[in-house]
């Protein structure tokens, strides 16, 4: 079993940025290919960015690239989102989850395990 808790969310005002963290326990994710999504108020959850178990490859929504950025700490055990130049509509919940060997999926359901989410609230 793998346990996923994000960090990190908040208020910010249009254009600021943010650093969500999650932190992994249970096992060590090196293997897991780890994801970030996010969910609106009255929306359907969409994927935000991927990176691959191994070689790193990064994946991100067309609506997030260039303003965020996924990367992973191995001897951490954790994964990162940095969001810059927020906008009003980054404004939701925001998961991570962890897959076995996935290569970057943004299909949520490829995740076998999932975190409880941390809010993120963009005023403009």
């Amino acid at each position: 079993q793998v346990q996923l808790v994000e960090s990190g969310g908040g208020f910010v005002q249009a254009g600021g940025s943010l650093r969500l963290s999650c932190a992994a326990s249970g096992r060590t994710v090196s293997r897991y290919g780890l994801g970030w999504f996010r969910q609106a108020p009255g929306k359907e959850r969409e994927f935000v960015a991927s990176i691959r178990w191994s070689g790193g490859s990064t994946y991100y929504a067309d609506s997030v690239k260039g303003r965020f950025t996924i990367s992973r700490d191995n001897a951490k055990n954790t994964v990162y989102l940095q969001m810059n130049s927020l906008k009003p509509e980054d404004t939701a919940v925001y998961y991570c989850a962890a897959g076995l060997n996935l290569g970057g999926s943004s299909y949520y359901y490829d995740y076998v395990y999932r975190g409880q989410g941390t809010q993120v609230t963009v005023s403009s």
